[in-house]
């Protein structure tokens, strides 16, 4: 494939001001009064739908007769009256809070102070390793507050650069990452050293980044902006005949129902989904959602350290149900695979590198996993790549960590999936 270079209702800040003719409580009642929030309609027919779409600007046309819009809490209570209409506000999300390196870890050198993070070398088995390959003809849909796509060890791999958090539709050349999440998730799923090679490696350095900024630069949006940037994903694969992957390192507490529509919409069409299990672990029942969707692949996150003979799970790595232990049966709620996800070193932002932890980390090293393999094997179809990845960490059981037992448990899932 031919790469190219190339909230919720907010708080309401008042200042000292002085208003004449009416009290503080009739000005603060019309201010909140013209506060507009996202909601998403659901009409019962289309001819409601037209109507209401006449009223309301429609953001996101995510099901037949529904739609995104934003309104005013009076609009929305007159709305939750109608018969003919069912309107509920939409959910934020963020990103899989990750753990920040402190400020002098974050460079911005023209070279990396390691090409192959300690990550990439335990995925590929291999101490020594000095490049990696792989991935060709793979997009990684990387769904995140946005990548530096200027980054001289991601440049090359860009082919979309899209922003669906914008004031209208799917910006084009557009996904600006002023938080430095979504760059550093890039670049673990597929850096390429830059053009002179003397840069930082990813997995699979040879795929193509679809960079789609979800969130905004606080690392918090929307989840109809998610489920659109879901749905376009798995468009896009089917429209230009390729094989996607996405990257969702992030989530939230609940399930909600426009992501997970999009995400049996994008798995349906062939996309495989990976998602990060979330970072509020070891407590059973921890897993965020996407993650905890049984069509997503729900990734923990393993230290660089060693226990019980295994690499270790983060404490800070949500964890499933013990109940389910031992079954091999993902089910909602369940962690599939373990990856390495602490003090993880990537491209930034500023054109540098940064450390940081969080199984946001540990989720483009199966991404980028996922991508390598399927380029090896093009005939698979998403759901053969799926078990391939199962039976690869079934051979590399994870022991180590709170929770982390012999065969398929709560905490490392089926275990360790690696290239070799």
């Amino acid at each position: 494939m031919k790469k190219s270079k190339k909230v919720l209702m907010g708080a309401l800040l008042t200042a000292s001001l002085i208003i004449p003719s009416m009290g503080v409580s009739a000005a603060l009642e019309k201010e909140i009064d013209v506060e507009k929030f996202r909601v998403y309609v659901e009409a019962a027919n289309p001819s409601t739908k037209a109507s209401l779409k006449k009223e309301h600007k429609a953001r996101w046309e995510l099901t037949e007769n529904g739609f995104s819009t934003e309104m005013t809490e009076k609009q929305f209570t007159l709305l939750q009256k109608s018969k003919n209409v069912t309107v509920t506000k939409v959910q934020a999300v963020t990103l899989d809070t990750d753990v920040r390196a402190n400020a002098s870890q974050v460079t911005a050198a023209a070279y990396p102070t390691q090409q192959v993070p300690w990550g990439i070398k335990a995925i590929y088995n291999n101490s020594s390793l000095t490049t990696t390959t792989g991935g060709a003809g793979i997009n990684i849909a990387v769904l995140d507050t946005g990548v530096n796509v200027a980054h001289y060890d991601l440049a090359n791999t860009v082919e979309q650069c899209k922003n669906f958090t914008g004031a209208t539709t799917v910006i084009n050349g557009s996904c600006n990452d002023a938080n430095g999440h979504g760059t550093h998730v890039a670049g673990s799923a597929l850096a390429d050293g830059g053009s002179d090679k003397a840069g930082i490696y990813g997995v699979a350095p040879d795929a193509d980044l679809w960079a789609y900024k979800v969130l905004g630069d606080n690392g918090s949006g929307y989840s109809d902006d998610i489920a659109a940037a879901i749905r376009h994903a798995a468009d896009q694969a089917t429209a230009t005949g390729t094989k996607t992957v996405i990257n969702m390192s992030l989530g939230s507490a609940g399930n909600d129902s426009l992501i997970s529509s999009a995400v049996n919409y994008a798995y349906g069409k062939g996309v495989l989904i990976v998602a990060a299990a979330g970072n509020s672990g070891p407590s059973q029942g921890s897993i965020g959602y996407p993650g905890a969707l049984v069509n997503t692949v729900a990734v923990a996150a393993l230290e660089n350290v060693q226990q019980n003979g295994t690499y270790r799970v983060a404490d800070f790595s949500s964890r499933g149900y013990a109940s389910t232990d031992g079954d091999y049966v993902i089910q909602q709620g369940d962690i599939e695979i373990s990856a390495p996800g602490a003090a993880i070193y990537s491209t930034w932002n500023n054109g540098g590198y940064n450390t940081i932890s969080g199984t946001s980390m540990a989720t483009p090293h199966v991404a980028g996993l996922a991508a390598k393999l399927w380029a090896q094997n093009p005939s698979w179809s998403h759901t053969q790549l799926r078990t391939n990845l199962q039976s690869r960490a079934k051979s590399v059981d994870i022991k180590g960590g709170i929770g982390a037992t012999t065969g398929d448990d709560y905490a490392s899932g089926f275990g360790f999936a690696r290239a070799q």
